[in-house]
Parts: C-alpha cells; structure tokens; sequence
C-alpha cells in the first residue's frame, strides 16, 4: 500500500483517532533518536516562539487545552 492510499484511508477516521496515530508515530520517531536537521527557517522560527514565551511565561495553554481545542467540532 503506498503512502497517498493510507493518508487517504486515515483521513476518513474521526479526529480523536488520528491524533492518537499522530501521538505513536511521533512517539516511535523519538524512539529512534533520529531527529532531522532543521532548515535555518524552523530554527528561527522556533528562536522567536523561545522569546516570545520568555517575554510572556504566562501566555500559554496547556497540552490539555490545546487537544480540547484541536478535537472541537467546526
């Protein structure tokens, strides 16, 4: 099976179950300690998000908040 057939397959599954998928493969990467380098784009990227958090500590939502946000119907 290739890969647009099974994305095509799991896009017809509810929300909660490709979030699930989303958590294992991501947790399955970090198993492997096989991280991919980082364009110099994300790096800046993420540099900004770093700031933005450190200027702002208490302009966050919890990993609770954020699924609750991401599972709501639209």
């Amino acid at each position: 099976m290739d890969v647009r057939t099974i994305l095509n397959e799991v896009d017809t599954w509810p929300v909660e179950d490709r979030l699930q998928l989303m958590e294992q493969i991501w947790e399955g990467l970090d198993d492997q300690d096989k991280a991919p380098e980082l364009t110099e784009d994300v790096k800046a990227l993420l540099d900004r998000r770093v700031a933005s958090l450190d200027a702002n500590p208490e302009n966050v939502m919890t990993w609770d908040a954020n699924k609750e946000y991401v599972r709501r119907p639209r």
